[in-house]
């Protein structure tokens, strides 16, 4: 069972942020389809047969190194986008440590971009987040033409989390690939305040971009006003990182 809290304290952190105005997008998948998109060393999760796919737009606060002290400023606002699909590490037996995977992350920061150094598959974008009366409108698109995305979406009432909700939002560390290993990235964070949504507009090519076929059904959406103290670990090898598989 995936936790609500997080499974680890992060007590040294390399970096912290807020993650604010989150909308969760899901796509159910056949297991095959997603683990095609794998390297060797992580396997598909899945919940109740299927394999899920997120498409997540949030805005990132307060970016600063462990070392720059809370009183003082950190990097502007900017938005950010995630397609990512739930993963957990193949070491030996069925239950290896789940989490993230990273199918693209789209950016309005290119400071972000040295995260490439542990295979974060990060894209610069012209990226907005803006209200709209009730709703929220995210827009993206990569710099060069390519992937882009519109999503509109009135958040609902709060909501008591069922298992699947926090299956597919609560997960602490994320998986990349760089140089032939697989990097570890663990995170903390207080558990996510999640209420419905409902979507009003929403085209994308990330899953495309992504290798993907389009979603065969209905989303299943979730929304956050965010958590406001997040706390990266420093990102470590955890063995070889063939692939894709």
């Amino acid at each position: 069972m995936v936790a609500y809290g997080a499974e680890q304290r992060v007590l040294v952190p390399a970096l912290r942020a807020g993650w604010m105005r989150q909308t969760f997008v899901h796509w159910a998948y056949p297991p095959e389809t997603v683990q095609a998109l794998l390297p060797r060393g992580l396997v598909v999760d899945t919940y109740e047969g299927a394999a899920w796919v997120g498409f997540t737009p949030f805005v990132m606060t307060d970016v600063r190194p462990a070392a720059v002290p809370s009183s003082a400023p950190g990097l502007p606002s900017f938005a950010e986008t995630n397609l990512r699909t739930y993963v957990r590490r193949r070491t030996g037996g069925p239950d290896g440590p789940d989490g993230l995977w990273f199918l693209s992350l789209e950016v309005a920061c290119p400071l972000m971009l040295g995260a490439r150094a542990v295979g974060a598959p990060y894209h610069p974008g012209s990226l907005s987040v803006a209200r709209a009366g009730d709703a929220l409108a995210y827009e993206g698109r990569r710099w060069g033409g390519g992937a882009s995305y519109r999503l509109v979406v009135r958040p609902g009432d709060p909501i008591r989390p069922a298992e699947r909700d926090v299956w597919l939002t609560s997960r602490w560390r994320a998986y990349t690939r760089r140089l032939g290993l697989l990097w570890e990235t663990p995170v903390e964070h207080e558990p996510w305040p999640l209420a419905e949504a409902s979507v009003e507009a929403l085209e994308e090519t990330l899953t495309g971009a992504a290798g993907l076929p389009a979603p065969a059904s209905a989303p299943l959406v979730h929304f956050s006003e965010g958590v406001r103290h997040v706390r990266f670990g420093p990102s470590r090898p955890v063995g070889p990182a063939a692939g894709p598989r």
